[in-house]
């Protein structure tokens, strides 16, 4: 089966002129407009080969949970009948409903699909252009309970290979110092202690990949998942509370949007000097060998968004 292309990612946002002003303005993504049936319309924003479709969260296009956040993926397909079909997954309805632009769509019930709100449409018509602050859409970040459930579906049913699996982990190391007036000093490494991290999976999507994050935890009475104080950069740890805390209040699913980017060192300062509130002002350590640095949900309507500086291998 061929890798499955994406027509459309839709974010939920409080502020859809907000968001938009940071998608065209700041990153300088090319944009159109695109219809609903309502008579409404919902900005795209060209991402690679991927559209980035904004709508206010609670708008009735999205259906039940239209929170912000990222909402849904859309999958295209000439015929989304057939193809539900020949993978074998049911659709909620199986009626046709009219989606973006007029083109047809059908959507995916939550159980089979791990919790990853899935719809497949005909293909969409994109902006042309591109940004020199954004190659494409690196990854989708999936809050996850089960990775290995993810996979078989994801990759099983629907085509998705599997690019790389990783573990993110917090060691924390405690050092003890022996200092006497005659014998001098002598320093002693306790071993490492694992504070507990991430299962990654990564799954490719058209021209990005699924993050599937599975928190797990060693030493579950030792831990602190409290992340780090306010206005500090991010931490694995912290990242790992953070997704235990999204599954816990609102089941496995689209968690955040991560775009790629040539020089996240030049891009974080530069978009905080633009007046964005930021959780990172310059590249950490992240999956894939990456640097990577989150803007604060504050900043798009309650949409978490990162990017990603990382080179192909």
């Amino acid at each position: 089966m061929n890798v499955p292309e994406v027509a459309y990612v839709a974010v939920a946002v409080s502020d859809v002129a907000a968001a938009s002003r940071v998608f065209n303005g700041e990153l300088g993504l090319a944009n159109k407009s695109g219809s609903l049936g309502d008579g409404s319309e919902v900005p795209l924003f060209t991402v690679g080969r991927t559209a980035l479709a904004v709508f206010e969260a609670g708008h009735p296009f999205l259906g039940a949970d239209s929170r912000p956040g990222v909402h849904h993926i859309a999958i295209a397909a000439p015929d989304p009948t057939a193809y539900l079909k020949a993978i074998d997954v049911p659709a909620v309805d199986g009626a046709l409903c009219e989606g973006i632009d007029g083109v047809r769509q059908l959507e995916l019930g939550l159980d089979a699909t791990c919790g990853v709100r899935l719809r497949v449409c005909e293909p969409l018509v994109v902006a042309v252009g591109g940004s020199p602050y954004v190659e494409r859409i690196d990854h989708l970040g999936v809050a996850s309970s089960d990775n290995n459930r993810a996979a078989a579906v994801f990759s099983g049913k629907l085509g998705c290979p599997l690019e790389s699996t990783q573990t993110d982990m917090e060691v924390q190391m405690a050092v003890e110092s022996f200092t006497s007036d005659k014998y001098g000093v002598v320093y002693h490494n306790r071993p490492p202690q694992p504070m507990g991290g991430l299962r990654v999976s990564f799954l490719t999507a058209g021209d990005f990949e699924l993050e599937f994050l599975q928190p797990f935890d060693p030493m579950p009475e030792n831990a602190d998942h409290s992340g780090p104080p306010p206005n500090q950069p991010g931490n694995t740890r912290g990242d790992r509370g953070a997704i235990g805390r999204y599954i816990q209040r609102r089941g496995s699913g689209l968690h955040h949007i991560a775009l790629k980017t040539p020089n996240i060192n030049q891009l974080l300062p530069d978009l905080a000097r633009k007046g964005l509130r930021m959780i990172d002002f310059k590249g950490r350590p992240g999956s894939r060998r990456a640097l990577i640095g989150f803007v604060h949900p504050a900043s798009l309507g309650g949409l978490l968004l990162h990017f990603v500086e990382r080179d192909e291998l």
